[in-house]
């Protein structure tokens, strides 16, 4: 169980938004990059964001270039998952690689400083709030397994194949 603050933001939030690529420079220094998530969306971010808090969008979430270094800087910033109504194609697979956790679902019944609970393995978030609880296209078995690892990488690394999954 997840739980944290929502902090929303439109849509087509692109990668720059996440990783403004005026840092990119730092993207082998993750750790100094995390520093700078969601800045040109929101240049306090950072400031009120804490650790365990969620992201919260509407469509198209992570549009734009297909670098990993947008799903990773905000897992390392703390980001416990992104919650949009939709996602680029390219930053799911990456934040699932990752092992960030992301979510399908209606978000309009969130608001920026909502206190969200959020289930991956149900695929409901609650919006404690509120009093609401969001139905999310729970994520299949197979990506729950490979963010319990931590990410793709580690996944292989401890069971050696991803066919071990299906």
């Amino acid at each position: 169980m997840l739980k944290g603050k929502a902090w929303k933001f439109g849509d087509n939030i692109t990668t720059d938004h996440i990783t403004p690529g005026r840092y990119y420079h730092l993207r082998s220094k993750i750790e100094e990059l995390a520093k700078h998530v969601m800045e040109d969306a929101d240049p306090d971010f950072m400031k009120k964001f804490r650790k365990g808090d969620f992201v919260v969008a509407g469509k198209n979430f992570g549009m734009g270039s297909s670098r990993e270094h947008a799903p990773l800087a905000l897992k390392v910033a703390g980001v416990s998952a992104v919650i949009a109504k939709s996602f680029a194609r390219i930053f799911y697979r990456n934040a699932i690689n990752v092992g960030l956790p992301v979510l399908i679902a209606d978000t309009d019944a969130i608001d920026s400083g909502d206190e969200l609970e959020v289930d991956l393995e149900r695929g409901v978030i609650k919006n404690l709030s509120k009093g609401v609880e969001i139905k999310a296209k729970p994520l299949p078995d197979f990506m729950l397994k490979i963010l319990k690892e931590g990410g793709l990488v580690e996944f292989v690394k401890k069971y050696g194949d991803i066919e071990v999954v299906s």
